[in-house]
């Protein structure tokens, strides 16, 4: 039998009496022991954080590497900031979707986060179509943890529990220098509510996820995250798009430049 994965959050997990299944190769909270009705009110009403540690996290850096990820990715990578964010496809060659993802840019470095169940294959196609040795393309999906803290409070909640003051526009980023370590934060998430995600080193995540359960924050599984996106009519990889689905059909042509 294969043995599954488990975030550096799995202990917490237990401790919060969630029950745990697969996914993606992980096991995964589906849902924490005040159930999916509550979990449900506290993002639309209030807050929740979601352990999303699964989900692989590439960094991509070098010279020409913007004209690089413009090639391999659907939407125009060149018109992408410093300190924003841009949903995006990766596409085969006969149009369908490889994988739907989220690119931020920091300077020089742009970070792709993607989904659990394809990291793999992407990292072979982002590899593969890499002809430039100037471009370092680094995994580092196993070092680090991420969460998504979502709902109207969630700015007020992080700002209480990091004691920082956050001001991100929507599809915006920042690197900050916290009380807990260095961390990446971002304004985006998969809820429809305001929101952010905080990525970092795993050790930096597990103290930031424990202050913010300490502050009353609700823990949110894998069952109310799929409700909030299909009430939003997000895409899931898998359901909606695939490698036989190209972005038309599945209405995102708004993401092909």
């Amino acid at each position: 039998m294969l043995e599954l994965n488990k975030t550096s959050l799995y202990k917490s997990h237990v401790e919060l009496n969630a029950k745990m299944v697969e996914f993606a190769g992980y096991l995964m909270p589906i849902q924490y022991s005040r159930g999916i009705q509550d979990e449900y009110m506290a993002v639309r009403k209030d807050v929740g954080v979601f352990d999303v540690s699964h989900m692989g996290v590439f960094s991509i850096k070098g010279e020409n590497c913007d004209e690089f990820l413009n090639n391999i990715l659907s939407n125009n990578i060149t018109k992408l900031q410093n300190g924003k964010a841009m949903y995006t496809l990766l596409c085969n060659r006969e149009g369908g979707v490889i994988d739907d993802l989220i690119i931020y840019r920091i300077h020089d470095e742009f970070i792709l986060i993607v989904n659990a169940s394809n990291k793999d294959k992407d990292l072979k196609w982002i590899i593969d179509n890499n002809l430039n040795e100037g471009i370092k393309i680094n995994d580092i999906s196993a070092n680090t943890s991420l969460v998504a803290i979502q709902g109207p409070n969630s700015k007020s909640k992080i700002e209480n529990a990091l004691n920082i003051d956050l001001d991100l526009d929507f599809y915006s980023c920042i690197k900050i220098d916290s009380d807990y370590g260095n961390i990446f934060i971002a304004r985006t998430g998969y809820t429809g509510e305001l929101g952010f995600e905080i990525l970092g080193d795993s050790s930096v995540i597990n103290n930031i996820w424990n202050q913010l359960i300490s502050n009353q924050t609700t823990p949110i599984g894998l069952a109310v995250r799929d409700i909030l996106r299909i009430e939003m009519g997000y895409c899931l990889y898998g359901h909606e798009i695939d490698e036989n689905i190209n972005p038309l059909d599945a209405r995102l042509g708004w993401v092909i430049d």
